[in-house]
């Protein structure tokens, strides 16, 4: 048989749709490798593979060692403080300055570690630094009166600079702790499939209750009459040589926990380029260190303005819940911060005033130590809970779990205020470790559920357009923001309930206002923060 021209031109497409037909058949070829790539839709977001036990474990290893460092600071930071004679008036200047220093520099950082483009990861080399200057800040006010001693010979000179590198040191390490965890979160949002998202925050919150529980005990003990402690010179320097052996073995497998996929420049970055039409984007497919790839998205580098407009327009949900974090941590801030000198002057009846040999003293600082006990206990429930809330999560759900641990703690503080005794005192630490343990867990659980429903909704968009501008904000930002409550609470807490005791006269005020506070969060928790069905 032979075909005539004008039967094998009708045989064909007209040239448009020939051209088109070319278009669609090798964006499918494209489509159908990047699907043999990938398992599936190639805009779609691809879950990471399941990550062992031991892995989230070894990654939670950082919270125990930041936790362990922060006890240390909690149980020494006062005496050393006074040791160098710091005067009264410059102690709400030493708590203050490192929260406001956080609250305006947290999202920036968060922001910049979104855009990190080493070779090592986005996160890691942020919280390597971060933990270099808690180490730094800890060297400081652990042992700066013995390096000015050593370093200053006049001895009029020494008292001053003593005070001046003690408070760099206190503020630099609380600075660097406060900033680290937003960084770690973020770290196991991006490498983690979200059912391991949820089992490593537990594990996060047994390791960070078991490093306070940890820190506190060794901080208990009698180190100056060891002899390790005759060797160095005071039990200031044994803390520090044990905390920053713990928080480098801690930091080190941390670090090594799990690879993290470097974020590379366009400019350097081996691209797959679909053009889908005249006026859509480019994409690429990033390569991922552990063997999957995942959608990279056209994404500018933020400058402060557009850091700001993004935070203020952040969502209603993630700014409700915000706001609940940061009622939750003035709650805990309020109690924790107070404590121990609760414990002195109102369960034990002491008086911090009072000459150092008199029995009122003597009194108070036994009620303190007392105080120091229930803080572990506080660490040992945290721990506990923890396992505890993976056990009750599929039966009351992630707003449950918010709402019980808001109750518990509001009940708790309440009744101390109302019954200050020393057994149903300490029975009722206990209660301060759910409320812990829920703050480190359900308000990032959340951020998960969060993003993992914009990704949801995002492949949806994808794979009916193509790829598409991604939004503003990255999991290291809204972590951070999350961070910065913290922060805030901090600097609530450092201004109001000074003003509040000393109005009242008495540190019981303090308990009664975190009852309070705890409260009140329970009602926002449960009619004002969204969580995902």
């Amino acid at each position: 048989m032979t075909l005539t021209k004008q039967d094998f031109s009708a045989g064909l497409p007209p040239p448009s749709e020939l051209g088109i037909a070319g278009m669609d058949s090798s964006r499918g070829k494209e489509k159908s490798v990047l699907e043999s790539l990938t398992g599936g839709d190639p805009f779609g977001s691809v879950e990471p593979v399941k990550k062992p036990s031991g892995r989230l474990i070894m990654h939670s290893m950082a919270m125990l060692g930041r936790e362990f460092c922060y006890a240390v600071e909690a149980a020494f930071v006062t005496p050393v403080l006074l040791s160098v004679g710091l005067p009264k008036g410059l102690y709400s200047l030493v708590w203050l300055i490192s929260p406001i220093l956080g609250f305006v520099l947290q999202p920036v950082v968060g922001s910049a570690s979104d855009h990190c483009t080493s070779g090592w990861g986005k996160r890691r080399p942020y919280i390597l630094a971060l933990g270099f200057l808690m180490l730094l800040g800890m060297a400081l006010y652990l042992n700066g009166d013995m390096m000015v001693s050593a370093l200053i010979p006049e001895r009029g000179k020494q008292r001053t600079w003593a005070i001046v590198i003690t408070m760099l040191g206190v503020v630099l390490f609380d600075f660097a702790a406060d900033f680290i965890d937003g960084p770690i979160k973020a770290y196991l949002f991006d490498v983690c499939s979200h059912q391991d998202k949820e089992k490593g925050l537990h594990y996060h919150a047994l390791l960070t209750g078991l490093g306070g529980a940890l820190g506190y005990l060794t901080g208990a003990m009698d180190w100056g009459n060891s002899v390790l402690g005759r060797f160095l010179g005071s039990e200031f320097q044994v803390m520090f040589i044990i905390a920053a052996l713990v928080f480098l073995i801690c930091l080190t497998v941390h670090l090594c926990s799990i690879p993290e996929a470097p974020l590379k420049d366009d400019n350097t970055e081996t691209k797959l380029l679909l053009k889908v039409d005249g006026s859509s984007k480019y994409g690429s497919i990033e390569s991922v260190n552990n063997g999957y790839l995942k959608p990279k998205y056209v994404q500018t580098r933020m400058t402060v303005k557009c850091l700001l407009k993004a935070l203020l327009s952040m969502p209603s949900h993630y700014r409700c819940l915000c706001v609940s974090h940061l009622v939750g941590w003035t709650a805990f801030l309020s109690n924790m911060l107070f404590f121990t000198d609760f414990m002195g002057q109102i369960v034990y009846h002491g008086n911090p005033y009072a000459p150092h040999n008199s029995t009122a003293y003597l009194t108070y600082e036994r009620g303190v130590e007392i105080g120091c006990w229930g803080m572990c206990i506080n660490a040992i429930s945290s721990s506990l809970y923890s396992y505890l809330q993976k056990a009750l999560l599929p039966y009351i759900g992630l707003k449950g779990l918010y709402f019980i641990g808001y109750l518990l703690f509001g009940i708790g503080t309440g009744f101390i205020g109302l019954f200050p005794k020393v057994y149903s005192t300490l029975a009722l630490c206990s209660l301060f470790g759910v409320m812990s343990s829920t703050l480190y867990t359900v308000p990032f659980n959340l951020i998960a559920e969060y993003h993992r429903e914009e990704e949801v909704r995002g492949n949806i968009q994808h794979s009916e357009k193509g790829i598409s501008e991604a939004p503003g904000r990255g999991k290291g930002i809204d972590c951070a923001a999350l961070t910065c409550m913290v922060q805030l609470a901090q600097i609530v807490v450092g201004v109001g309930l000074g003003f509040l005791v000393s109005a009242a006269g008495s540190v019981i005020v303090v308990v009664i206002c975190a009852s309070a506070v705890a409260l009140t969060g329970c009602c926002f928790v449960a009619f004002f923060v969204r969580y995902v069905d």
